[in-house]
C-alpha cells in the first residue's frame, strides 16, 4: 500500500526569520536506505543547511540527518552532501536568481509526498538586524489587529 500525502519530517522556522524569502522550489533528494529510514523516524535538522549550484547540479550541504540506530557498517555520514532533482530549466532559473547579489538557496523543511522524501527549498535574500526587528514588529502588529477585529465581531469590545 502505497503512502498518500505529505508528512513534515523538519522544518528550518529560523529561515524565515534571517532571511527574506523571494521565492520556493520543491525539490527531490537523493538518499541512500539509512538516511530515508532516519527520515521516516522524524530526525533531521535543518539549522546550517544550504544549497549550491555545481556544474549545473544542485547539491545540498549541511543538512544534518543522524545515523539510523538499527544500521550496521552501511550506515550513511550525518552530514554528507546530498544531490537535489531539479529539473534543468528551473535550475538555470536558480542560478539566475542566485547571480543577484546577496541570494542564497536555503532549505525550509523537508518532508515525504506520496511517499518519496522532498525539500522545500527557497531563493533567500539575507536580513539585517533592524530588518529582523522591522519584520517581528509588523507581524506582532497584524496579529494584535487580527485579535481586535475578532474580538470586535464577536461583540466583546
Amino acid at each position: 500500500m502505497k503512502e498518500k500525502g505529505k508528512k513534515l519530517v523538519a522544518q528550518n522556522k529560523k529561515a524565515r526569520h534571517d532571511y527574506s524569502i523571494e521565492d520556493v522550489i520543491e525539490a527531490g533528494i537523493v538518499l541512500v536506505g539509512t538516511e530515508v529510514k532516519s527520515l521516516r523516524e522524524g530526525r533531521a535538522s535543518l539549522v546550517d543547511g544550504f544549497a549550491q549550484i555545481k556544474n549545473g547540479e544542485v547539491w545540498l550541504h549541511n543538512v544534518h540527518i543522524p545515523e539510523y540506530d538499527a544500521g550496521t557498517w552501511t550506515n550513511h555520514e550525518p552530514r554528507r552532501i546530498r544531490k537535489l532533482l531539479i529539473n534543468r530549466l528551473e535550475i538555470t532559473r536558480l542560478a539566475k536568481a542566485l547571480h543577484d547579489s546577496g541570494n542564497t538557496l536555503v532549505p525550509l523543511s523537508i518532508y515525504f509526498k506520496d511517499g518519496r522524501a522532498k525539500i522545500e527549498l527557497a531563493v533567500a535574500k539575507g536580513r539585517k538586524e533592524h530588518d529582523k526587528r522591522q519584520a517581528l514588529r509588523e507581524k506582532t502588529d497584524k496579529r494584535e489587529v487580527a485579535k481586535s477585529v475578532g474580538r470586535r465581531s464577536k461583540g466583546v469590545e
